[in-house]
Formats: structure tokens, C-alpha cells, sequence
């Protein structure tokens, strides 16, 4: 074997390993980019998950607002009818 073709032969070996190092490197990228799609879709589903939370507790609290509102103005035509009715 020439000086040349061991050249060849050692440069071809390093190339290959550098191909492969990028290939493992490249797919390291693409699982990072994926877990974190996942955790992109993990995340807007508890915050949808949390919306669906978030507005049943405010109908709730109207629906409780309501009711006081409508319990002290009973209370309010209870005491007025008394006071004018004596």
C-alpha cells in the first residue's frame, strides 16, 4: 500500500466516524424535538384542562352571587313589608 492510499484509507476512516458521531448527534436533536413537542401538547392540554376548570368555578360563583343578591333583597322586602304592614 502507497503512502497515498493509507492517507486515503486513515482519512476515509475518519470521515466515516465523523459521519456516524453526526448521525447520532442528529438523532439526539430529533428526540430532543420531539420530547418537547410532546411536552408542548402535555402542557396546552392541562392548561385547556385548567380553562375548563377555571370557567365552571366563575359560573359557579355567579350562580352563588345571584343568590345572595336575591336572599338579601327578599330579606330587604321582608323587613319593608313588616315595617309598613305594623
Amino acid at each position: 500500500m502507497t503512502e497515498q492510499e493509507r492517507i486515503n484509507t486513515e482519512v476515509q476512516t475518519k470521515l466515516a466516524l465523523q459521519d456516524a458521531k453526526f448521525n447520532i448527534f442528529m438523532q439526539e436533536m430529533r428526540d430532543r424535538d420531539n420530547q418537547r413537542a410532546e411536552d408542548m401538547r402535555e402542557i396546552r392540554s392541562s392548561v385547556a384542562e385548567m380553562g375548563k376548570h377555571v370557567r365552571n368555578l366563575a359560573i359557579t360563583s355567579m350562580a352563588a352571587i345571584g343568590g345572595m343578591v336575591i336572599a338579601v333583597g327578599a330579606m330587604v322586602i321582608t323587613v319593608v313589608y313588616t315595617i309598613f304592614k305594623s
